[in-house]
């Protein structure tokens, strides 16, 4: 019997491996591959390739942009220090030029004292020898015409009153007060960053299963690092959006407590089933999105109805408008100003025309009409009639793409402002949608709604950090106020902001429900508004604008319509909405036709009325 070397192939399968028979080897070589093929099989369907490719192809998307990040940090770092050496070098030559004109000033009185001195000296040494010398002679009439000259030149000399004290002092000091610089220079810029994971942060709180329509409900999100332990800082770049099956329409607000966990508040406006989705670095945490129930109770709408002296589920209408003063003139029908809807544009999606959680409008002067589609990552640009025109944006963390764009402007250059909320920026393109700077890196912390003032000037109203930034549009700041809280120079919240005819900053104090107006210097100018659904009341004020005549026009996000005030905060009218209800609106504008265009965040469209200035 012919016999065989070990066969180390066929170890698994036969238990003698000295020798075997063809036949047996030949089992043998089968069975291992059935073996191999049972263990490849098995190493597939633990690992699954594809998914690891996809994962692959997400951490070197992660790895580009951390790329593009620190390169784009290193230009702020680089341009920021190039500025602060300006700055230094600039204020170096004006203490040079101050301390020549203040030496040349005293040294010009002190030298011109001396000079005075000299000239006494000399006039007074000269005299006083020719009449010592006259006195020594002998006396004569010759002599008596020099004497009395003399006399009367020494008279002068005695009245002349030279200058015999200092007329100036020799004080030229140098106050240089460097330990505070120094102490800035020192803790100048700060590199942010967390080790936090999505997949292993967490949220908890009772807001995350369900809450009462039009009260505030809250949720805890604790981040942690791959190891699952908990992260001490803040600064994390979350993210938290309420939506219905057919799309988002709460954003709320997230405060982040800088020790490694953040609060999600936000208020649902009517009852149903939501989700809650929570992400991290645009990556879901654990357990997200989640299951929301929205109720309302009968015990609250009693208290509700009691206190406004109503019956249960009765609402409050406003006072219609009439049609001479802010309407046009209307056909008799069963509900004549339900034709204040001209048109509506957009449904859920992700093509042109289709929006996803749209949020800022703004109007050019030459007819267009811009939309920040903020989880489309890009900006629709329509005619005054609807008609699409362009789109543009790249999803991204870099400079130049757009991550959430919420507000957007347009600057009387053509240029095209958008807010970026997650990106913590505000970029600048061009009319035709390139790129070409950004504005308020490393200052602004969530950017939500833009505006230009009338000298040009970027007015940026910063939701997070409760503060309103000025900037020029070469990205220098000049100047910011307010701070979280609900007092007069306060916000909670703050989201879109528009200037009037006096130049004065007009800004929607989201949780505080009011409109604030202040001057560019943030001296507080008016305030109205309240919590409430009357005439006047706000729940959540969100888009603003002001008509040629002062008036200005505030949607009312959460009683999903929009208001009419005066210049001073009185009530008008209300924009119907009957024909078509807005569904939490967002960012509103005027059109440069005379229309007002709102971004109904809830319906994923836009829609556009006729208003009369």
């Amino acid at each position: 019997m012919q016999t065989f070397p070990f066969c180390a192939l066929c170890e698994d399968c036969l238990p003698d491996h000295a020798e075997h028979p063809k036949v047996a080897l030949s089992q043998a070589l089968e069975q291992h591959r059935n073996n191999l093929q049972e263990r490849l099989g098995a190493v597939q369907d633990r690992y699954r390739l594809p998914q690891i490719s996809d994962v692959l192809s997400f951490v070197k998307e992660i790895l580009q942009q951390l790329t593009n990040q620190r390169a784009s940090i290193e230009e702020d770092i680089q341009s920021s220090f190039e500025d602060l050496h300006k700055q230094l070098d600039v204020r170096k030559s004006v203490l040079l030029m101050e301390l020549e004109v203040t030496y040349g000033l005293k040294q010009k009185v002190l030298q011109a004292q001396i000079d005075s001195l000299l000239r006494g000296e000399g006039d007074i040494t000269a005299t006083c020898t020719q009449a010592e010398e006259a006195l020594a002679g002998e006396p004569c009439v010759a002599s008596l015409q020099v004497e009395r000259e003399l006399w009367e030149r020494l008279g002068e000399l005695a009245g002349l009153g030279l200058p015999c004290q200092p007329e100036e002092n020799d004080q030229l000091d140098l106050v240089m007060e460097t330990d505070g610089l120094r102490k800035s220079i020192h803790n100048l810029g700060t590199i942010v960053t967390t080790s936090a994971v999505a997949s292993q942060s967490e949220a908890m709180g009772a807001g995350l299963e369900q809450c009462i329509v039009g009260h505030p409900a809250s949720v805890t999100i604790v981040t942690r690092d791959k190891s699952g332990g908990a992260c001490k800082s803040g600064n994390a770049i979350l993210s938290a959006e309420v939506f219905t099956p057919d799309g988002s329409i709460v954003d709320g607000e997230i405060v982040d407590h800088k020790n490694g966990t953040y609060e999600f508040v936000y208020t649902v406006p009517k009852e149903g089933d939501f989700s809650l989705a929570l992400r991290l670095y645009d990556q879901h945490i654990k357990g997200s999105p989640f299951k929301l129930t929205v109720t309302k109770t009968l015990e609250a709408e009693l208290d509700v109805a009691k206190r406004r002296g109503k019956s249960p589920g009765q609402k409050k209408k406003g006072s219609k408008r009439a049609s001479s003063a802010l309407g046009t003139p209307r056909r008799k029908t069963q509900n004549p100003i339900e034709d204040d809807l001209i048109f509506r544009i957009g449904t859920k999606g992700r093509n042109k025309g289709e929006f996803t959680n749209l949020q800022g409008v703004a109007a050019s002067s030459n007819g267009r009409i811009l939309i920040a589609d903020s989880n489309n990552q890009c900006v629709q640009i329509f005619t005054n009639e609807g008609e699409f025109k362009s789109r543009f944006g790249v999803r991204g963390r870099s400079p130049g793409q757009l991550q959430r764009p919420t507000g957007v402007a347009v600057h009387p250059s053509g240029d095209i402002i958008i807010a970026d909320y997650d990106n913590k920026w505000v970029s600048i393109f061009s009319c035709e949608g390139k790129f070409k700077a950004k504005l308020g890196s490393g200052r602004l912390m969530g950017p939500k709604g833009v505006s230009v003032d009338q000298n040009g000037h970027v007015i940026v109203v910063d939701n997070k950090a409760c503060t309103v930034f000025i900037f020029q549009l070469t990205g220098k700041l000049i100047t910011k106020f307010g701070s979280r809280g609900n007092g007069d120079k306060q916000f909670a919240g703050p989201h879109f902001a528009a200037v009037n005819k006096n130049n004065e900053i007009i800004v929607t104090d989201f949780h505080n429900h009011s409109v604030k107006v202040f001057t560019l210097e943030g001296e507080l100018v008016l305030k109205f508004g309240s919590n409430g659904e009357g005439n006047g009341q706000f729940n959540a004020p969100t888009g603003v604008a002001v008509d040629i005549n002062g008036n200005i026009i505030v949607a009312d996000w959460g009683n999903s319509r929009i208001q009419v005030f005066d210049g001073s905060g009185s009530f008008l009218s209300y924009i119907n909405t009957s024909a078509d209800p807005l569904y939490g609106p967002q960012g509103l504008a005027l059109t440069s036709d005379g229309h007002v265009v709102v971004a109904d965040s809830g319906n994923h469209c836009f829609k556009v009325y006729r208003y009369l200035q």
